[in-house]
Parts: structure tokens; sequence; C-alpha cells
């Protein structure tokens, strides 16, 4: 049985995506913030330092914040609990992928020949991880594309059509705004966001 981590909004859309959900994970400050806003149709189990693991548990992590991620990962992990796959039957996944565990992958994802996939990292609808990419744990990317040769470590937060041009290696725990191009090498702890100085309107008459 699944049981979700946290009620917020991408629990609201996982839910949908793998319904067979055994109840949710939530600290009772959030009830109101996030279960009641999204009107569940499954029980708070427990929060998750209380709640009792049992042997047919299967965690998915609905969280989109990377700190609380990790700590989330490591409470789990440090019980015996099990943190499995979770991939969507619309997505595109390679027959020679290497993949860790807790991963997610929302509908309409493509995972290209020769990726490999750490743990933890969650990808959310039409991400694309292009062939010979290497990605580490605990990604968020957030309907993102990595085109060929990338290599990312961890702890990243890529926002809405980010992109990484090929052979790009990105570190760790860098933000990259929606609709940036990384066309750089990045390092670790940046911000990426680029503010153009100028616009070009091409009258074709």
């Amino acid at each position: 049985m699944i049981v979700v981590i946290g009620t917020g909004a991408m629990a609201s859309e996982l839910a949908v995506f793998f319904p067979n959900i055994k109840g949710y994970l939530e600290y009772s400050s959030n009830l109101d913030k996030y279960y009641n806003r999204y009107h569940y149709d499954k029980p708070v189990l427990g929060d998750i330092d209380s709640y009792n693991i049992q042997s047919d548990d299967n965690f998915l992590l609905a969280v989109a914040d990377i700190e609380f991620r990790k700590k989330m990962i490591c409470k789990i992990k440090s019980r015996g609990g099990r943190m499995p796959n979770f991939i969507h039957d619309t997505a595109t996944i390679s027959k020679i992928v290497t993949m860790g565990e807790g991963n997610i992958i929302y509908p309409f994802c493509i995972v290209s020949p020769n990726v490999v996939l750490g743990n933890y990292n969650a990808m959310t609808c039409q991400s694309i991880v292009s062939h010979d990419c290497v990605l580490g744990d605990n990604n968020f990317l957030a309907t993102t594309l990595l085109c060929g040769h990338t290599k990312v470590a961890d702890d990243n937060s890529f926002g809405i059509r980010s992109t990484s041009v090929p052979h790009i290696t990105i570190g760790s725990r860098n933000v990259i705004q929606a609709g940036m191009i990384v066309n750089k090498n990045l390092k670790d702890d940046s911000t990426v966001f680029y503010r153009y100085k100028e616009q070009l309107i091409i009258n074709n008459k």
C-alpha cells in the first residue's frame, strides 16, 4: 500500500496519478493549510515521527522543498521504510537506464538511453532527461529538459521549463529558476536567473 508523505499540492497530483493510497502522513499544524484544502478521500495516518511503519507500506514522498525532502528521506530510511520508484504508465523509460530507488516520474516524461538516475529524484509532467545524462540524488525537475551528456549532482531544484545545453556539469544545491537555460558549468550553491537587457521586436511587413 502507498503511504504519501505530505498533503500539499504535489500530494494532490500524485493522488490522481497513483491512486492506490492507504493514507497520508502530515503534521497537525499543516492540516488546515494542506489536507483540508485538497479534500482527500483517504485519512491522515499520523505524522512521520509517530507513524508505526507496517510491513506492506511503500512511501511516496510528495514534497517539493529540497531541504524538507532530505529530512523526510532520512527519517523514513532510518526506520526501515521502503521508498520504491513510482513511474506513471505514460512515461517512456529506455530499457538501458540505471535507476536507484525512490524516484517519482510523472506522466509523459521521457528518460532516454544510457541515463543514470540516482535516488529520490522527482520529475513532473513532460520532463525529459536525454541520452547519457547522469543525475545524483534528491533533484526536483519541474517540466525540465536536460540535454544529452548533462551531469547533475545532488539536491538541485529546476524550475518550470528550465533547460541545460548538452555536456554541462551542474553541482549540488543549486536553484535554476523557471525558464532559464544553463549553458555553462555550474558549481554548488548558486541561483541561476538572467535578467534580459533588451527586447527585440521584428516587423516582417
